[in-house]
């Protein structure tokens, strides 16, 4: 009688609520992973728009953040005597003889509700269900600042349209819940099969050296999630100026960075919560310090639209079903991806994307807005092409973002950007533009 905890956007050991649940119950612990090739497949967009995307799901920048957080883990379940098995392969293919040949009788997993999620879990379930002794599934959801349990709706078709009014409710009636470790637990080394972190280029996908210039040159994992923390909570109390740099361009500092460790869960949003709180205790309590916690909340809103509202976020006309013209041109999708459009800013955005996995939030929001609203393209395709491309990526913030600024999503308004306006406010000096576009500009 063993566990089996399968990792999938849950790349911790801290407060980490399959783990502790493994590890409580009787028996030993096993870990797995999957690099499921559907996940690094074409976007299956192809199928309904007019424009063959060159691209797939998941691209190499992203797919290293993971890598070196799947050894980082690897490496720290170890100190509590738990195997972590990596397969490049599809979950149904494996599992079921990962439990009969370890005694698997209890599977435990981050619930997820998406898509490719749900198709993924119910292709495991087909096959385990033919075993004859079929494990137990525990799934928990464990990516929220605010459990789904905690928040105050009675079901998810009462979720707020507005986040104003979601945040003002959870704000007042929801308490974020404490962490929970394994800092205790040890079991003997088991003995189980060899198994190998797969390369770039066993993945589908080219190596590649990073670009200096990059504003987001950390690698992937627990370790380097709280290092992070630490430097800009602690050493440098960076924390304190948040809402002062926020929507800067250029270098480390400008941001609090944390979205790619939350989106592989190597951090949780409950643990950068509670820190926030020490350092509003310890240091120092202002709107800096609650506006990051602001954005968790954020995160936590497009969680919860996409669980109200389903497949919907991945349609042409969002969650609000509008029916605009949309266009499709490769010629216009090709200029955007290589930065050549005629708008400057745009296109040293799209530069640094392109080279680093990394874009700003301000930059984000423009290049958005370029794409869907100025040029009228089919705003899944920017969508895709920032989920095959970004390091941070996250299903719900992402297609939420896009539907929210292409006005489709949670605020129907007009969010069209003056870019010439933006990069004239947020790049004055031209610092940015100079950085990715060549030299001599301004």
């Amino acid at each position: 009688m063993n566990n089996l905890v399968w990792f999938r956007n849950d790349l911790r050991i801290q407060d980490n609520h399959s783990l502790k649940s493994a590890c409580d119950q009787e028996g030993d612990v096993i870990a797995v992973y999957f690099f499921d090739p559907r996940f690094y497949n074409k976007s299956d967009f192809d199928l309904d728009i007019n424009v063959t995307l060159p691209f797939g799901k998941t691209g190499k920048y992203r797919a290293q953040f993971i890598r070196e957080a799947i050894a980082d883990l690897k490496a720290g379940l170890e100190e509590h005597g738990i195997p972590l098995l990596v397969f490049n392969d599809r979950p149904e293919n494996v599992i079921p003889r990962l439990v009969q040949e370890y005694d698997i009788t209890d599977i435990y997993l981050q619930k997820e509700w998406t898509r490719d999620e749900v198709e993924q879990e119910n292709a495991l379930g087909k096959a385990l269900s033919e075993l004859e002794n079929k494990p137990q599934g525990h799934r928990v959801y464990d990516q929220f600042l605010f459990h789904p349990d905690d928040v105050p709706f009675e079901n998810w078709k009462q979720i707020p349209r507005v986040f104003t009014e979601f945040r003002k409710k959870c704000e007042k009636q929801s308490e974020v819940r404490d962490i929970v470790d394994i800092a205790g637990y040890k079991q003997d080394i088991l003995k189980v099969e060899e198994t190998e972190i797969p390369t770039l280029p066993e993945l589908g996908l080219e190596t590649f050296t990073k670009d200096t210039r990059s504003a987001f040159p950390w690698t992937g994992g627990e370790i380097s999630a709280w290092e992070r923390l630490d430097h800009y909570f602690w050493e440098t109390e960076k924390l304190k100026f948040y809402k002062k740099t926020r929507n800067g361009l250029v270098g480390i500092d400008y941001s609090s960075k944390f979205s790619a460790w939350l989106s592989i869960g190597s951090i949780s949003a409950r643990q950068i919560y509670w820190e926030v709180k020490r350092f509003e205790k310890e240091i120092k309590k202002n709107q800096d310090t609650y506006l990051l916690i602001f954005e968790l909340i954020w995160r936590d809103f497009f969680k919860y639209v996409s669980l109200k509202h389903h497949n919907d976020i991945f349609k042409i006309g969002g969650i609000l079903h509008k029916d605009y013209e949309w266009k499709s041109s490769e010629r216009e999708l090709k200029k955007w991806i290589n930065g050549e459009t005629h708008e400057p800013f745009v296109n040293a955005n799209m530069k640094e994307l392109a080279a680093t996995g990394w874009m700003s939030n301000r930059g984000r929001q423009n290049v958005a807005s370029y794409w869907s609203m100025h040029k009228e393209q089919d705003w899944r395709i920017g969508a895709a092409y920032f989920e095959h491309i970004l390091i941070d990526y996250d299903v719900h913030s992402n297609y939420g973002n896009w539907m929210y600024n292409s006005g489709v999503g949670n605020d129907p308004r007009n969010r069209t950007f003056n870019i010439q306006l933006q990069a004239s406010r947020y790049d004055g000096d031209g610092k940015f533009q100079r950085l990715w576009l060549q030299e001599g500009l301004f």
